[in-house]
């Protein structure tokens, strides 16, 4: 593990496994409780020395600089650790780099806000300002599917902040974690600005929560893990990142062949273990027919194999208990299989395309986080909408549409932290604010919005 700077063995190891090979890639260093009790003392002990806005707006861009020097390493970690298509892992790397340009660039700009104080008799004589200063040491606990650039959103945010960071990585892909904080260590970091324990999740996270100088826990991953935190640490900010049913609506005056051809990639890639992977489509009137065959002939075109092939589209899913499990899904869906449903000869699930599934079936209001994506006809925007609603998750979502009117119709009634008009739900720029509403979460990230998050406002007031 690392705390305070260190390389420590703790004596025991979790082994890394491909997800397509079940080969061990790699070991870590296995932590407890004790060993981030030990981390959080190295977090606390940094902020006795608080960088200033400069040198940690030098710091990422360093970091941003070293991994864009290493990218094609950063990939192949990925890949191996993930069962992540290269390509995808590439793209992966390249927003990693993005995120902590745009840290640097929020640790720059972070200031408080003027009070207009003579807007009232009591404050007339007075002028006040409010500063923004850093809430203290940041817990992050991070999920397999992205192992780089949803690190790089719980780290780098929190530098640019001001917070030293304990970070606990998913026990399934813990390579790319330590790989980056290599790379900040590099940079220049001091000893303790990030600490990195992989182990037991609930060890690990029993030790954040009860630790009262742990002042926030960031959290990616599944919502039933992401609420308990929340419930049981009510004095902490706890940030949550969770999970979808990504639904899409294709209307009908919409381009039904270019939307299938957008959203099949966005739907399978990284056999669909994305929160934004599409899941859900409902397509309005007489579009459908033209937009199922497209989205099947779309669907059929991916390439299903080794993630190391840089010609693979679709990869493994995590393990093989996922991989069961999905597979159960699909088979109890209640709707027809038009392509998929099955798996490949080395045990991968064949990209699935399911029509009209029961309202009731998992695929339809529970998230899928693999390669199935549902499509549904319905007979009006309206209904559409509805049944884009209708579940208990709020991320983001998408319509396919021509119609201005449309577009904001559905931006104004689908109840979901992000809407994107003629996008895949899937597209995410690194800067722009990325968080859901209801089940989904209670935070955005985005270097800008997630920088305020983990700092407080403090007012200072002076005479004139």
């Amino acid at each position: 593990m690392l705390v305070g700077g260190e390389r420590i063995d703790t004596g025991d190891w979790l082994e890394v496994v491909s997800p397509y090979s079940g080969e061990v890639v790699g070991r870590v260093g296995k932590a407890g409780a004790a060993e981030t009790g030990r981390a959080i003392d190295a977090a606390s002990a940094a902020l006795t020395a608080p960088l200033p806005a400069h040198r940690r707006a030098e710091l990422l861009t360093g970091v941003a600089s070293l991994l864009a020097e290493r990218q094609d390493e950063a990939a192949r970690l990925i890949c191996a650790e993930a069962g992540k298509p290269l390509k995808a892992a590439r793209i992966e790397a390249a927003r990693a780099v993005s995120t902590f340009t745009f840290a640097a660039v929020a640790a720059r700009t972070l200031t408080g806000e003027t009070v207009p104080m003579d807007a009232s008799a009591a404050g007339e004589g007075k002028v006040a300002f409010t500063l923004r200063v850093p809430v203290g040491v940041v817990g992050a606990i991070s999920p397999f599917n992205f192992p780089l650039n949803l690190v790089a959103h719980k780290v780098a945010p929190a530098i640019a902040a001001g917070c030293p960071v304990v970070l606990k990585p998913a026990s399934a892909t813990p390579l790319s974690a330590f790989f980056l904080a290599g790379l900040v260590e590099e940079a220049g970091a001091p000893p303790g600005w990030l600490n990195v324990v992989a182990g037991s999740a609930r060890e690990i996270g029993d030790a954040l929560v009860e630790d009262e100088r742990v002042r926030v826990i960031t959290f990616t991953g599944s919502g039933d893990v992401g609420w308990a935190l929340a419930a049981r640490a009510p004095r902490k900010r706890v940030k949550l990142e969770l999970g979808n049913a990504t639904p899409v609506i294709v209307d009908d005056d919409a381009d039904a062949a270019a939307a299938a051809a957008k959203l099949a990639p966005n739907a399978y890639s990284f056999a669909g273990q994305s929160c934004i992977s599409v899941q859900r489509v409902y397509v309005v009137g007489d579009a459908y027919d033209l937009f199922v065959d497209g989205l099947v002939t779309a669907t059929e075109a991916l390439r299903v194999g080794d993630p190391a092939d840089e010609s693979t589209d679709v990869g493994p899913v995590i393990d093989a208990q996922a991989r069961e499990r999905i597979l159960a899904w699909i088979a109890e869906s209640g709707g027809t299989v038009l392509t998929g449903g099955d798996t490949t000869t080395d045990g991968l699930i064949r990209p699935t395309v399911i029509a009209a599934p029961d309202r009731q079936s998992q695929v339809e209001c529970d998230e899928v986080f693999g390669p199935v994506c549902t499509v549904t006809q319905v007979a009006s925007l309206d209904e559409a909408i509805e049944r884009a609603n209708a579940t208990r998750y709020g991320l983001q979502t998408a319509i396919f549409t021509e119609s201005v009117r449309s577009a904001l119709v559905a931006a104004t009634r689908l109840e979901f932290g992000g809407v994107l008009v003629n996008e895949a739900p899937t597209f995410r720029a690194d800067q722009m604010p990325y968080g859901g509403v209801k089940a989904s979460g209670n935070t955005k990230e985005g270097p800008a919005w997630a920088v305020r998050e983990l700092t407080e406002e403090r007012l200072v007031v002076l005479p004139i």
